[in-house]
């Protein structure tokens, strides 16, 4: 199989006694480390989330107006956002003001992550709503399709995060052997999701899809209809994402072991 994906419409919801439901999602499709959860939270109710001591822990919310609530400030969720918290350092809170949905991803950190992290990332905790984030293009990308960088490159591990929005065209990308990626597709989404260039599939707002690193894929929607998605990447071997040479010492003999 070549992609996984799980409709929202076939989820089975049922809420706690605190309006809460969470499902871990496409488990078992990735063995590099990454758990996936979609949440639901009704409106008017809240829920202070367990943290992690080690595990980077990213939250995307992709339906529904509400805030989160540290120790220093309050972030209005009034569209796509992203909240990562300082581990656990900080106590948050999320208070669904509408019917939220959102994906909580759980991202182990080795030792060369934790190395890393140590070395730079952003500061934590982070809240970034999509509209901020560093609009940039891309060959692989149609003329009229907007892209926004959420977190990049050296800035929180191994993850890489960002958004794709347009109408009647999308995503047409060569595969990338380094990261897996997954695609939380928001709103009006209604898009045709194809990898390695079989038949393709339809991906509807809420659904959240998995494409291995490899092979080639496409995000493209017909015409009228909205691509309007999350790219969500992991590295799957540290020495893809990056090397550092010691004085003397060649790539070639880096990227032996």
């Amino acid at each position: 199989m070549s992609y996984y994906i799980v409709r929202n419409e076939d989820l089975d919801i049922k809420y706690d006694e605190n309006g809460y439901y969470q499902t871990e999602v496409l488990a078992g499709s990735y063995d590099g480390g990454v758990r996936n959860y979609k949440c639901f939270l009704k409106a008017g109710s809240e829920i202070c989330p367990s943290l992690y001591q080690e595990e980077t822990v990213v939250y995307m919310f992709g339906k529904g107006r509400g805030y989160v609530t540290d120790s220093s400030e309050a972030h209005n969720i009034t569209e796509l956002s992203f909240y990562l918290p300082n581990f656990d350092k900080d106590p948050f809170t999320i208070h669904a003001v509408d019917d939220m949905e959102f994906i909580m991803s759980v991202v182990e950190m080795n030792p060369w992550d934790k190395e890393r992290y140590e070395h730079s990332h952003v500061h934590l905790p982070f809240f970034m709503k999509y509209t901020d984030g560093q609009i940039y293009d891309q060959d692989c990308k149609g003329p009229n399709t907007t892209s926004w960088r959420i977190i990049g490159p050296g800035q929180m591990g191994r993850i890489l995060m960002g958004v794709v929005r347009a109408v009647g065209e999308g995503t047409d990308e060569k595969g990338h052997p380094a990261v897996a990626q997954w695609n939380y597709s928001i709103g009006n989404a209604d898009f045709h999701l194809s990898v390695d260039h079989n038949p393709s599939i339809v991906q509807k707002g809420g659904d959240f899809s998995f494409v291995p690193a490899g092979p080639d894929h496409s995000l493209i929607a017909d015409p009228g209809k909205e691509v309007f998605y999350v790219w969500y990447e992991h590295y799957t071997r540290e020495r893809d994402f990056m090397v550092t040479l010691a004085k003397g010492e060649s790539l070639e003999e880096k990227l032996k072991h």
